[in-house]
């Protein structure tokens, strides 16, 4: 079981409160997890990631044991922590300004 956090804007859009939590195959990729976020959640497809391009969208970044993920193979593997179940994957919002 895969726990995900997402931002307040995606957890409104796919009416969520709280972290969500995915069954998966293991081990568990960027990949994968974002595949069944948007299979669960179809609302959320082209939020995280382009449609066309799979690329992640701007103002997004991917967390995982305090490891910063975002510029990461959507086939990297997720810590031992974050399959198990004790760490969540983060999806957060980034702020920009000047």
């Amino acid at each position: 079981m895969i726990r995900v956090v997402l931002p307040a804007h995606l957890r409104t859009l796919a009416h969520v409160n709280g972290e969500v939590t995915l069954d998966l195959a293991v081990p568990p990729t960027l990949r994968s997890v974002l595949d069944e976020l948007e299979v669960r959640y179809p609302m959320l497809r082209g939020t995280i990631r382009d449609h066309d391009s799979q690329q992640r969208r701007p103002f997004l970044r991917f967390f995982a044991c305090a490891e910063d993920l975002s510029h990461e193979s959507w086939d990297t593997l997720l810590p031992p922590e974050v399959a198990a179940g004790t760490e969540p994957f983060l999806i957060i919002g980034a702020i920009a300004g000047g």
